[in-house]
């Protein structure tokens, strides 16, 4: 498997962006995307072009980072360094636990439509075997996980292809004995009917149908090329969902009225039920398990990453370190981890676990928000060069634009019943891992001899100012050196 070095084997430009596409288009997009329909209404198309807005900012920041210093860990690792180890710390674990919750949450979804098919299967053994399943493909390894990632992304996009030329046959009134739909529904909808509150109310969705788009920086140290790839595996996300992610919802809103939305089932189907084409929707039911499946399958590809990167820069457990190229401990944690929420979505009352689960929606954006504020920091000091070839336009008023649009989707999220917990849910969990850290890192001050004791960070960067060295105390001979990439001079 290769190791990011340019001639060498790896991850290239079409297998990186279908992973991503494979990540992000999900349950959010084909099953969750109702909720936003029925908050927005047919502003909902002004909410997607808002969120594709923002994950340009967010996705060139992470670009130009990864570019110039392609390491294991992506935005946790960054983060740390820019904005201190506490940060790194605690992002990366938000991350994980957020994203094991969501995941978790995705077998119980998964399992629920494929009782359909098998009855005689409970919906907790069901749940299991996806768990186990997604966790055994990890082994396999990036460039194989990254072709199986390919193949179910196609069956994903060819889906809403699909849903989107049905539609269009239905509004043109190309299907025989159909009348034409016309502007249909959207005709008699008004546009802004939630005022500002319902857009805002719909961005945590639509952020979460982009949701995964990070994975693209969390794979960057096994790609083949990261100055050419990464950029060009961004570009061709970012149209592509754009360009699929609008149709779909107008072809939506011309077919079906927004407040007839239905909370668990897919506004693509309920479309396309309405209009004689039950078959199709069937076909679409069928995408939608298949989405799942591979969200999470791209989905613990990146939380394996990310345990490695904690690992190494000892904030988990020393056992989880792994010296090979695959992170045969991190996905098996990672798996166990999603067990044990598969365990608590069956053994806890269904509206504590929904409390649960609504924090990875927090944890996605706060982890958004600290990839902004790292870039932000980093630009600062390291200017443009080859290295660090700079992407974002219009900095630094472009970061303003992201981190500002990061905090107003966070505080809008009880907008909608069921996120204001999901925020509180989240503040607890960064509150809490912030203790964890406070707790840790006094144990090891008051553990240590005075002479190995950490310099105060005040120091440690009046020290970088006047030398130009930095230490970012990473621990490279904990990493696989297929996955070691040298820090950029600069820094």
């Amino acid at each position: 498997m290769g190791n990011g070095k340019t001639g060498e084997k790896g991850i290239s430009t079409f297998h990186l962006t279908m992973l991503g596409l494979g990540t992000i288009v999900g349950g959010s997009f084909f099953l969750g995307s109702g909720v936003a329909i029925q908050a927005a209404g047919p502003s909902i198309l002004l909410s997607f072009i808002l969120g594709g807005l923002l994950v340009y900012i967010i996705l060139y920041a992470l670009s130009e980072m990864t570019v110039a210093d392609p390491v294991p860990g992506s935005f946790r690792t960054y983060a740390e360094r820019s904005l201190g180890r506490s940060v790194g710390f605690i992002t990366g674990w938000v991350y994980w636990v957020g994203l094991i919750l969501a995941m978790s949450s995705e077998s119980i979804a998964a399992s629920t439509f494929l009782r359909e098919w098998f009855p005689s299967f409970s919906e907790v053994a069901m749940g299991m075997l996806i768990i186990v399943g997604i966790t055994l493909l990890n082994l396999l390894g990036a460039d194989y996980l990254s072709k199986l990632e390919s193949g179910l992304a196609a069956v994903k996009l060819l889906a809403i292809v699909g849903f989107i030329v049905i539609g269009l046959a239905l509004i043109a009134g190309w299907i025989p004995g159909t009348p034409a739909a016309g502007g249909g529904e959207l005709q008699n909808e008004a546009w802004f009917p939630g005022g500002i509150a319902g857009i805002a109310g719909s961005m945590l969705i639509v952020m979460f149908s982009y949701s995964g788009f990070e994975v693209i920086g969390l794979a960057a140290s096994e790609v083949e090329n990261p100055k050419k790839t990464i950029p060009r595996a961004i570009n061709m996300t970012l149209i592509s969902l754009l360009a699929l992610y609008i149709a779909a919802i107008a072809v939506i809103l011309m077919l079906y009225p927004t407040q007839g939305m239905i909370a668990d089932q897919s506004p693509l189907v309920l479309a396309l039920t309405r209009w004689g084409m039950g078959w199709a929707g069937t076909l679409i039911n069928i995408v939608m398990i298949t989405a799942i499946l591979s969200t999470m399958l791209a989905s613990t590809f990146g939380l394996a990453r990310m345990l490695r990167s904690l690992a190494a820069e000892g904030h988990a457990p020393a056992w989880l370190k792994d010296r090979h190229d695959i992170p045969y401990r991190g996905i098996l944690f990672s798996g166990a981890a999603m067990l044990l929420g598969l365990a608590m979505g069956y053994l806890l009352p269904q509206q504590v676990y929904l409390f649960l689960v609504s924090c990875g929606g927090y944890s996605l954006l706060f982890s958004y928000f600290i990839i902004l504020a790292s870039h932000y920091r980093w630009r600062r000091v390291t200017p443009c060069s080859p290295e660090a070839a700079c992407q974002l336009p219009g900095y630094p008023y472009t970061s303003w634009v992201g981190l500002i649009g990061m905090i107003a989707i966070i505080v809008s999220m009880p907008f909608i019943s069921g996120q204001g917990t999901g925020l509180v849910v989240g503040l607890g969990l960064t509150a809490l891992l912030a203790g964890i850290y406070w707790v840790k890192e006094r144990r090891g001050r008051v553990s240590a001899p005075s002479s190995q004791r950490p310099i105060p960070a005040p120091l440690t960067e009046a020290a970088e100012e006047i030398t130009g060295i930095r230490d970012d105390r990473e621990t490279a001979d904990e990493v696989p050196d297929s996955t070691t990439v040298p820090k950029n001079k600069k820094e």
